[in-house]
């Protein structure tokens, strides 16, 4: 089973930019799709940005589309989620995702990482 573990979330002021990191354990990464989800206080998880296992397909949802870019480095076992332009509503618990499959614009992955706090402040 593959292990994910993000790195890179913290405080920043609205405006400003992160890089969501995610490591994965098994050298297999590179066969699965992998994406971001987001939960924030009181609300549901949604789904925020998937990539293909090439990293020739990307998908984002509506509210992220032109401020966040997810990519992938097969080689690390790596997947990357830089987050441009934070705005307050982008406040949540970011998990990283891998396996599953894309469909009907969303994605449904197998394995979930733990999560990392991104907080954005005015």
């Amino acid at each position: 089973q593959v292990q994910l573990v993000e790195s890179g979330g913290g405080l920043v002021q609205a405006g400003g930019s992160l890089r969501l990191s995610c490591a994965a354990s098994d050298p297999t990464f590179s066969h699965y799709a992998m994406g971001w989800f987001r939960q924030a206080p009181g609300k549901e998880r949604e789904f925020v940005a998937a990539i293909s296992w090439s990293g020739g397909s990307t998908y984002y949802a509506i509210s992220v589309k032109g401020r966040f870019t997810i990519s992938r480095d097969n080689a690390k076992n790596t997947v990357y989620l830089q987050m441009n332009s934070l705005k307050v509503e982008d406040t949540a618990v970011y998990y990283c995702a891998g396996g599953g499959a894309y469909s009907g614009g969303s994605y449904y992955p197998h394995y979930w990482g733990q999560g990392t706090q991104v907080t954005v402040s005015l």
